[in-house]
């Protein structure tokens, strides 16, 4: 199956998705946003990274930054912090340049090493987005902590890129239905920028709809 293009959703998202999908459906379907000192940090961060303009190029490496990507496969686009170009006679051809090159995407982040695979499942899709445009095949990435300033290394296994292929598909069904998750509350929630619009210490709590029926059924 592939996507149209006006149907394709915000690569980015599916970080905040595999982090918590109400959060995801707050911010990229009810357009729903709270700043905090966490996300204006990340934010600041990622204005500095994403300067298209900006190319670096030392010897047999090319560093292209904010590059636009997408992905009818997966029904996303978005721009990727920086991708390396590193010349090699096992690469791909890349317009504009001379000779082959390898692919390897990089992502920024503010923080250090989550134990979720959030970030890691943004820094595949941005992979895999890639391998179809440059039909190419990308093996590893790295993501960039702020915090530790270190790499971490990414492999892109099969498992993984199953696991990211059907995150997309679910998000897919979850913005044709336009439906909002409840949220089950953590104690990432205290972090979360979204907690006093998601309010997750009342998602758990039974609706007035579902009192009144309870109660018209105790009484017939």
């Amino acid at each position: 199956m592939e996507y149209r293009e006006e149907e394709y959703l915000q690569l980015s998202g599916i970080q905040h998705f595999v982090f918590c999908r109400r959060q995801w459906a707050l911010a990229y379907l009810e357009q729903q946003w709270v700043e905090n000192e966490r996300t204006a940090d990340g934010r600041i961060m990622h204005r500095n990274v994403h300067d298209s303009s900006f190319r670096e190029k030392r010897g047999d490496l090319l560093i292209v930054r904010g590059m636009k990507v997408s992905s009818a496969r997966l029904g996303l686009s978005g721009e990727c912090d920086a991708v390396e170009f590193r010349r090699s006679p096992k690469g791909v051809p890349i317009f504009g340049q001379e000779g082959t090159y390898t692919v390897t995407p990089v992502e920024y982040k503010r923080g250090k090493p989550k134990e979720d695979e959030c970030d890691i499942a943004q820094l595949t899709a941005q992979a895999m987005c890639l391998e179809e445009m440059l039909c190419c095949d990308i093996p590893v990435g790295f993501l960039y902590y702020g915090e530790t300033r270190h790499r971490t290394r990414v492999e892109f296994t099969p498992e993984l890129r199953k696991r990211v292929a059907d995150t997309a598909e679910e998000m897919h069904q979850l913005c044709r239905k336009r439906h909002t998750p409840k949220g089950k509350r953590t104690k990432a929630c205290n972090a979360c920028s979204l907690k006093d619009i998601c309010l997750p210490v009342l998602c758990g709590k039974k609706t007035a709809g579902g009192y009144l029926q309870k109660m018209l059924g105790t009484m017939e």
